[in-house]
């Protein structure tokens, strides 16, 4: 057998939310075209930044605040999405990507025009892509499944029927709020424990072993380098804390039960290719990499 040691996993979260819009409006004193900053009204913490969000006005006017910057085909339209950066008092700018939305610099935002009436809008927050967890020192997952007593008066033995299955866990990292660039830091875990509004979950993978590394030791083949293997879910926030000790390094711990199907899944690499009459392979374009394509 061959011997894995925890530091080949990872987890890797996806910002989500219940679904749950937030009603507001946009007046045309919320918006500030210089600092290319506007507001709404919302409870703190609603939204957060990084978050990537569906701004839809509920009468179907278009979204005439927002430049043309900010839409891809160049037409203003009534519904569109865009990361943000939430400001200390509650300001939003709008950003094309997620890297942007993390500093908030205001040359990198999206421009603002003025307007003259109300718009009335709807927020939600939108799947984003998922993100490595920085700093992970561990984590634990658990699934239970609860058995109902089905024994009558007459059997010999006691019976039990399989019901419901259930996930929970806890993970720790150390402590850390500044962002970078493709990266989540425990704080926005922090911070989602206390959004009330549209609540605290997350997708989440929690990574077994991660693509490109081997085992300390044992039968391990080179053909197995990339191979994945992970649990996949949705959780909600249950319980946060952090440990803080002279001396020490700051640590956040946070537990989460499951929200839906626990999945256990594995990725492995296709060892066979596709070879050209020189016997070369076919080499493919993806989003500016290389892959060489496998055969069918």
């Amino acid at each position: 057998m061959a011997v894995y040691l925890g530091n080949v996993g990872s987890i890797e979260l996806t910002r989500k939310s219940l679904q749950e819009e937030k009603l507001s409006v946009v007046n045309p004193d919320d918006v500030n075209v210089a600092r290319k900053r506007f507001s709404f009204d919302f409870e703190e913490g609603a939204f957060l930044t990084g978050d990537f969000i569906t701004i839809t006005s509920t009468n179907e006017v278009p979204l005439s605040f927002i430049g043309i910057d900010g839409w891809r085909d160049g037409n203003v339209h009534s519904s569109g999405n865009w990361y943000i950066f939430v400001d200390e008092i509650g300001g939003i700018r709008l950003y094309n990507n997620f890297n942007d939305s993390l500093e908030g610099d205001r040359t990198a935002a999206i421009s603002l025009v003025d307007i003259t009436t109300d718009i009335p809008i709807s927020v939600t927050v939108k799947d984003s892509a998922g993100r490595i967890l920085g700093c992970v020192i561990q984590y634990e997952l658990n699934t239970n499944r609860e058995a109902i007593d089905v024994t009558t008066l007459s059997d010999t033995y006691r019976e039990q029927y399989s019901s419901l299955i259930t996930g929970s866990g806890q993970l720790t990292a150390q402590w850390d709020y500044k962002n970078k660039s493709n990266e989540e830091t425990v704080n926005y875990l922090m911070q989602l424990a206390l959004r009330t509004e549209i609540g605290g979950i997350f997708g989440a993978k929690f990574y077994l072993k991660s693509e490109g590394t081997a085992a300390s030791a044992g039968d391990f083949a080179d053909s197995q380098l990339n191979d994945s293997i992970w649990w996949e879910f949705d959780a909600l926030i249950t319980n946060s804390a952090t440990n803080f000790a002279p001396g020490q390094i700051i640590v956040s711990t946070v537990n989460f039960v499951t929200t839906g199907p626990v999945k256990l899944r594995a990725q492995t690499t296709v060892s066979s290719k596709l070879l050209q009459e020189d016997a070369g392979f076919i080499v493919l374009e993806q989003g500016g990499l290389l892959a060489i394509a496998d055969e069918d």
